[in-house]
């Protein structure tokens, strides 16, 4: 799918100053709005690695349906990426993990996030920031899907399977051929 507009076309509401990027994947393309504005440090990180053309060839490894779809850190081979050390968790930026948002992965430390990320194919409230506390700090919501939001349902329905130590990784792999900055 090629997109036909520039930054003027979007819906209503869109961040004009924000940046927009291109995921490009084996099962179609997705643009992307980052909140530079409420998070900060996670779109910068992320513009980073999108900058350095880490997320090429990369997959999105774990598909959950009515949950979410998560990439960014592993090849088509299984291999972990090395990354930049973990940001600071913007969780607490107000924004709420909604069907469409993008919000960075981590461990249980809420602070380990680095290049891994996920798209909610749902509302999710419980990854919502409530407290400081490590086990209610929350997921940061640092951008959202602007288009192609049929792609992020086409992947979220596909059939999964174990794969190493991933239970939920799709059978037919969804690989990320290239993410860009949207000019």
């Amino acid at each position: 799918m090629a997109f036909r507009h520039n930054k003027k076309n979007f819906i209503k509401g869109i961040g004009m100053s924000n940046p927009i990027i291109l995921m490009e994947t084996s099962s179609g393309d997705i643009l992307l709005e980052l909140f530079e504005d409420k998070a900060p440090v996670s779109a910068a990180n992320f513009l980073k690695y999108v900058d350095e053309e880490f997320y090429q060839n990369t997959i999105f490894h774990r598909v959950i349906k009515d949950f979410m779809i998560q990439g960014g850190g592993y090849t088509v081979r299984y291999e972990e990426k090395p990354t930049h050390e973990p940001i600071r968790n913007e969780a607490g930026n107000g924004l709420k993990n909604l069907r469409g948002t993008l919000a960075m992965a981590r461990t249980a430390d809420p602070h380990s996030a680095s290049a891994q990320f996920f798209i909610n194919t749902v509302d999710n409230p419980d990854l919502d920031y409530q407290s400081d506390a490590d086990d209610e700090y929350g997921y940061c919501v640092f951008g959202q899907v602007i288009e192609g939001m049929d792609v992020v349902d086409k992947i979220q329905k596909l059939k999964t399977k174990p794969q190493g130590e991933h239970n939920d990784a799709p059978v037919d792999m969804v690989v990320i051929t290239g993410m860009s900055r949207f000019e």
